[in-house]
């Protein structure tokens, strides 16, 4: 390993962006750094229905520029697109994306984080072009926006839900690693209640216009039982309909979903999450579990090659596909990294990832819900709060977001836990 080892940071969206910045922090001027991703600012995704339902344009508020941040750290950055990873010569090869034209360039490294995010597969729904809509980033959450408020909705019956997750597997993940069969159900459920109280305003009906769907055997498993024994009668109570077992979407029709159970559901308005795949070019490498996501321990590193960790949505261990758990992620990793290069001396060893769900999410009205739970890792911690503090809670993390660059301190989390357990509606 090189005298300053170089950190090369693949993705430059929530994990990517706090990974970067933490492994600065703990490892110091120790390493060098790169981080390549293939635009020049991070997508603030969770926000993007609050925007729709106010008719703004979410790539207006939701497109952070991070640059100046990076420079802060005198970590590089490199607009481009990944193409490949050679593991065993520890070289990446990506191709400069600010024109069109660049040829194949390659960089090596001597520690690599893989925090690249997703493949969202819209493009295996069948019909989803023509009849779908989402809020998996802004430019659907403008289609939806204009759709919404331009006339295109005309107040009929409302689909939400999931396509059929594929978790991938590997004998070299940590035992006792759940099974989901969504990537991530905070989003629909947060969808719900929020449009119910949209459509409510405008006088287009309410909770009893949509119909929540999932392949699971019930929606948002990984918030526990004692959670949705809680929430599931209550949405049922405000005129939710309700659809579970779907095992996934057969078709996108202009009047409803067919599922691939056999049932359908009738829909003029179908708002779809789909299945998260990982990149293509992520498969079959020795990294890899069986769908392509990437192989880790706790401490997020790689057992068969100890200089390669994944973070966040391209890891194989997060599941759910939650921004929380990534950045739980990126702690953990910056320190071990920064043990490694002898800039962080902890007096205990470095605790692992240790699983929770923590969720905020938006209702309308100014108000939120707020989930804290670790009861689908086997843990005895499952809180449910409804009122104005988590949504202040959510707002406010944005703020915080935007105004340190990804770099939320280490008190920001167990703060927003410590207000949002204890608050009392």
């Amino acid at each position: 390993m090189a005298a300053k080892p170089h950190v090369l940071v693949l993705g430059c969206n929530f994990a990517g962006l706090t990974t970067a910045r933490y492994i600065r922090e703990f490892a110091g001027d120790k390493v060098t750094m790169t981080c390549i991703d293939r635009k020049p600012y991070l997508s603030f995704i969770p926000n993007i229905p609050i925007e729709v339902w106010n008719n703004n344009n979410p790539a207006a508020e939701l497109h952070m520029p991070f640059m100046k941040f990076l420079e802060r750290d005198n970590i590089r950055f490199i607009q481009g697109d990944i193409r490949d990873i050679d593991v065993i010569q520890k070289n990446v090869s990506f191709i400069p994306a600010e024109r069109s034209g660049s040829p194949s360039e390659n960089m090596s490294y001597d520690y690599l984080v893989i925090a690249l995010g997703n493949h969202l597969a819209f493009d295996k729904i069948k019909g989803f072009a023509e009849h779908g809509h989402t809020f998996t980033d802004t430019f659907y959450g403008d289609e939806i926006r204009r759709h919404l408020h331009d006339g295109g909705y005309k107040g009929g019956p409302v689909a939400i839900g999931s396509d059929l997750f594929v978790q991938g597997k590997s004998e070299k993940l940590p035992n006792d690693l759940p099974v989901a069969e969504a990537a991530c159900e905070g989003p629909p459920v947060e969808v719900a209640f929020s449009l119910a109280d949209w459509l409510e305003k405008r006088g287009q009906g309410g909770a009893e216009n949509i119909t929540l769907f999932t392949p699971a055997e019930v929606i948002a498993e990984d918030a526990g039982e004692e959670i949705l024994d809680e929430l599931l009668p209550m949405m049922q109570d405000m005129g939710y309909g309700y659809k579970a077992n779907t095992r996934g979407i057969e078709e996108i029709h202009e009047d409803g979903i067919e599922f691939k159970d056999g049932s359908s559901v009738e829909a003029e308005l179908k708002i779809i999450f789909p299945n998260w795949e990982a990149h293509e070019f992520l498969k079959e490498l020795p990294i890899s579990d069986d769908q392509g996501f990437i192989v880790t321990d706790l401490y997020m590193r790689n057992p068969d090659y100890p200089e390669v960790f994944a973070v966040g949505d391209a890891a194989s261990i997060t599941v759910p596909k939650l921004g929380s758990l990534g950045h739980m992620e990126a702690e953990v990793l910056a320190r071990v990294i920064g043990k490694e290069v002898g800039n962080y001396s902890p007096d205990d060893e470095i605790d692992p990832l240790e699983f929770e769900l923590m969720c905020m999410g938006d209702m309308g009205g100014n108000k939120g819900f707020y989930m804290h739970t670790d009861e689908w890792w086997g843990g005895d911690t499952s809180i449910l709060k409804m009122g104005y503090t988590p949504h202040m809670l959510k707002m406010g993390f944005k703020s915080m977001y935007y105004t340190l660059g990804g770099k939320i301190p280490s008190w920001g989390l167990p703060a927003s836990e410590f207000i949002a357990d204890r608050t009392v509606i």
